[in-house]
């Protein structure tokens, strides 16, 4: 009886180790960045993707205080590829409208639609997956919101995961 409470012992053993252990880096699902929330069409997008998509670089000084180039795609084209209201249709009860960004660590920042619509103003604003022509580092990537024209990169989001779309109402 105890050679075989044993034996059950280490089969379960060596079958929980094999679940744990199962699956290795290049099994795991790519990262991406998910647009959903008040969307027409929601969204997982991988760097694959934002590589197809209009990019632009921009200098910014980084949370290291440090001026960088980074390159990404303008939010308000992931947006209109997600089909928010923007441009004209961006009035009356749009104008109420708000994108939470969320990063990995739970750190989340929020802008208004106008403030991201360039219709209505200047301000850049990228997911950027570059630095310096190379991957955002580990520690602030993949992917990472930069906020042009703020005097703190306090809404310069690292490590960004999700985008989402709300009305305060």
């Amino acid at each position: 009886m105890k050679k075989s409470a044993l034996l059950f012992f280490f089969l379960s053993v060596i079958t929980f180790d094999a679940v744990v252990t199962q699956g290795t880096p290049k099994d795991r699902e790519a990262p991406y960045v998910k647009v959903e929330g008040e969307v027409i069409k929601p969204l997982k997008l991988y760097q694959k993707d934002l590589e197809k998509m209009k990019r632009i670089t921009v200098p910014h000084k980084g949370h290291d205080s440090v001026a960088h180039l980074y390159t990404g795609v303008p939010v308000i084209d992931i947006l209109t590829r997600a089909g928010v209201t923007m441009g004209k249709q961006l009035r009356g009860k749009n104008m109420a409208k708000y994108l939470l960004v969320s990063a990995a660590d739970g750190y989340r920042v929020v802008f208004s639609l106008a403030e991201l619509d360039t219709t209505l103003n200047d301000k850049q604003i990228i997911l950027a997956d570059k630095m310096n022509n190379k991957p955002i580092p580990a520690d602030a990537g993949p992917f990472q919101l930069i906020v042009m024209g703020e005097k703190r990169p306090a809404r310069s989001c690292r490590d960004v995961v999700s985008f989402i779309v709300r009305s305060a109402r």
